[in-house]
């Protein structure tokens, strides 16, 4: 027999490594409730009535939700179904997929109550009142907002199983400066830090337990340079050869403090993510994006050549204004820069987020249902978004995923995105499809195309892809190089008598 518990907070992840770090926040702040709630979490591969059954187990009075672009389609079949079974269970939707009434999506409609902004406060009062039989008469709960030292850190609540198999996120810091006009932290008014020492505590117990890989989620990391060269130098005297920090950068903020104390850490220790999004200053302009392009470029340059950090880069196709040669000349320009990856993005509207004042004036038209990826703008036809989609899945396949590092030159040569477009859609042409490509067999592609529809030398080819070929350890030899393979040798009848006589 199960456990009963009043209160479960749920979510469905991405991945099983994933956590749910805003659900631990809750828990962590639930005062005399925290007892009585417990933490359930499971994958948007999993069954929507095994995720109910899992849930009702514990016969819930409150069941809360934490709902996001990623989830909201099988959260909405899992609260259809738990509303058929256990009616009376009250749901409580919270996250940023449900925080912009009225630009609110369907699965609001079916539930009890929706929270909004910070829910560390606000879901703790809701289940008190609901409880004692205090239901509100509004649906809609604006979330409150604590000063963030009165709130209790939820480190200890990462189990044995997390730190053994899952991505452990830390902060120290909330909010954005920036007003970037595609991203919900421009709805930020200014950027709060947490309180160093009681962090820094929490991050001595993590580092106690043996947690190795720290994702930092501050949206802007390096901005107050004292205190990054501060949580910078503290990994640093506890450094290990497996400790691992991810961070989300500032690309033009990289002072003289900052570049010395990121040269005193060992090669790939370090995770710098660095949204870029696109060079173009008019587009800048047009979204309130405030970025020093010239100083982003020399400061990645810096970073590749003089530190052992990984740098993940972002751009984003389909932003106002944009089209397809244009977003191929910031491409370009990210290429010269010799980043390890470049992560193309597709905009997607986030309910809330100011660009959506741009709809209309540039025809962005989005798909209707989650993630709400772009379909055409007023500047980019469908066809064409679906050619980028294609070639951001074959760059993750061939650009990102390091395999090709000796092809990858000879593709993208003098004109990196034209020619990568090349092969992304001669690739599509001969796969049929963007998924399920088997390794030996997208290097045999990756052959017909260069040699074909590139025109590239074959024996300048073939030594680039058996190099590659022998790093991916592939058993055998991809088909190009069985045309060129020697016969062999048949043995005459005379000779397999005799070996038949002797074995």
């Amino acid at each position: 027999m199960s456990e009963s518990y009043s209160i479960i907070l749920s979510t469905l992840n991405a991945r099983y490594m994933h956590t749910a770090f805003g659900l631990r926040y809750l828990l962590a702040n639930m005062g005399d409730l925290q007892a009585r709630t417990k933490l359930l979490e499971f994958t948007i591969q999993e069954s929507s009535l095994n995720i109910a059954e899992q849930l009702l187990k514990h016969q819930p009075k409150i069941i809360g939700f934490s709902v996001y672009i990623w989830n909201v389609d099988e959260i909405s079949r899992i609260i259809a179904v738990l509303k058929q079974i256990s009616p009376d269970t009250l749901i409580v939707l919270g996250g940023p997929e449900v925080s912009h009434h009225p630009d609110s999506p369907a699965v609001t409609t079916l539930v009890d109550y929706v929270i909004s902004g910070p829910g560390e406060v606000s879901f703790n009062k809701l289940c008190q009142q609901l409880l004692e039989g205090n239901n509100p008469d509004d649906k809609f709960i604006k979330g409150e907002v604590l000063p963030l030292e009165q709130l209790a850190l939820p480190y200890y609540l990462y189990n044995d199983e997390d730190i053994k198999n899952r991505l452990i996120y830390v902060e120290a810091s909330r909010g954005c400066p920036f007003k970037c006009e595609f991203c919900l932290s421009a709805l930020d008014k200014t950027v709060t830090a947490f309180s160093l020492d009681p962090f820094f505590d929490e991050m001595t117990k993590l580092l106690d337990r043996g947690v190795r890989n720290f994702k930092f989620i501050d949206r802007t990391f390096n901005l107050k340079i004292s205190t990054s060269v501060a949580i910078l130098e503290f990994f640093l005297e506890l450094m290990t050869d497996d400790l691992y920090l991810h961070f989300e950068v500032v690309p033009d903020n990289l002072p003289e403090r900052l570049k010395e104390v990121l040269q005193r850490f060992p090669a790939n220790s370090l995770q710098f993510e660095i949204g870029v999004q696109t060079f173009d200053a008019d587009i800048q302009a047009l979204i309130n994006r405030k970025q020093n392009n010239e100083k982003t470029k020399a400061n990645i340059v810096w970073l590749r050549e003089n530190t052992g950090a990984h740098l993940h880069t972002d751009l984003i196709f389909g932003l106002p204004s944009d089209s397809l040669e244009n977003f191929g000349h910031s491409f370009d320009q990210l290429i010269k820069l010799n980043p390890h990856e470049i992560q193309m993005g597709i905009l997607k509207r986030l309910r809330g987020a100011p660009l959506n004042r741009h709809n209309e004036n540039y025809q962005l038209r989005y798909n209707p249902e989650a993630p709400y990826n772009i379909l055409k703008t007023k500047d980019i036809s469908f066809m064409e978004m679906q050619q980028v989609n294609r070639f951001a899945r074959y760059w993750d396949m061939i650009g990102n995923s390091g395999r090709f590092a000796n092809t990858l030159p000879l593709i993208l040569a003098d004109q990196p995105f034209e020619r990568f477009m090349t092969l992304s859609d001669s690739l599509h042409h001969l796969a049929g499809s963007s998924w399920k490509i088997a390794l030996k067999r997208l290097f045999e592609f990756v052959y017909t195309i260069l040699t074909e529809q590139l025109e590239l030398n074959i024996d300048t080819v073939k030594q680039a892809l058996a190099l590659d070929y022998a790093r991916a350890k592939l058993k055998g030899i991809p088909i190009y190089e069985q045309l060129n393979a020697k016969p062999k040798e048949k043995k005459s009848g005379k000779a397999n008598k005799r070996q038949r006589m002797h074995s």
